[in-house]
């Protein structure tokens, strides 16, 4: 059992919140502190982001947050030793949410190997879909590795039971087309469309995209597994040039939301 099932075990049907930043953001030393700043207020499994030029789902404050990191020398192999180094201290599940294109010109053996090895739980890669992903999973499977894949609103019910079969961890709902960000409200059919999904699949399903706060939390907690933030997150990081105030900020932000959820 991987550290993402046993923390999902943990949690006993409460709620669970997975909180989203990009590491190297504003740089890779400042990364620890955050992590360890997230996990104290309260999240139960925390997403890596991994910088890339030219990324697919990413609004704008993500898409800002990763050319910031990217200017500042950050690499994959880089944040697999930030989860190496993060491991000395914290068993929380550590994530890595990438586009394709770095573990694909890291080699993707390599990156199973070398993620495993420094504690790297699970990783989304938004723009390898399952049906292109059997090199990947072979790797990934045999090293116990959770790959997560995204289903969205438009998923077809084959899409639903094909994405059930290949993921491991948690299924990852983007509650709306287009791009991350932090939205005024989630989709009318939410519930709708959530209840669908857990109705065909085994694991957790967790709503991300467009979540800003705590009531948009608690609502979009009351038919699924947890939430997953990322903007919001980013927003306070980016705006907070002093860490101790950005370290208190995210501390009642994250607190907020976990509260809201259970």
């Amino acid at each position: 059992m991987s550290r993402i099932d046993d923390r999902f075990k943990s949690l006993n049907g409460k709620k669970a919140l997975v909180a989203f930043f990009t590491a190297g953001d504003p740089d890779l030393s400042a990364s620890k502190d955050i992590f360890s700043v997230i996990e104290k207020a309260g999240a139960d499994i925390i997403e890596l982001g991994v910088p890339f030029s030219d990324p697919l789902a990413d609004g704008p404050v993500i898409q800002a947050s990763a050319h910031r990191s990217l200017q500042n020398g950050t690499t994959l192999g880089k944040i697999i030793e930030l989860v190496k180094d993060i491991r000395s201290q914290s068993q929380l599940p550590i994530v890595l949410m990438s586009s394709f294109n770095p573990v694909f010109a890291y080699g993707q053996a390599k990156f199973v190997e070398d993620a495993v090895n420094a504690g790297v739980d699970g990783v989304i890669l938004p723009d390898l879909p399952p049906e292109e992903a059997g090199k990947f999973l072979g790797f990934a499977n045999a090293k116990s590795l959770d790959t997560i894949f995204l289903l969205a609103p438009t998923s077809t019910p084959d899409r639903i039971q094909m994405v059930g079969e290949a993921s491991k961890g948690f299924i990852y709902y983007v509650s709306l087309t287009g791009t991350t960000g932090t939205k005024e409200a989630l989709a009318e059919n939410l519930e709708e469309k959530v209840s669908a999904i857990k109705n065909e699949v085994k694991l957790p399903v967790l709503v991300g995209f467009g979540i800003s706060g705590p009531e948009q939390a608690k609502e979009a907690g009351q038919c699924s597994d947890g939430v997953i933030i990322g903007s919001a997150i980013v927003k306070l990081i980016e705006s907070h040039s002093d860490p101790v105030e950005r370290d208190k900020k995210i501390t009642e932000f994250i607190s907020s939301i976990k509260t809201a959820l259970n």
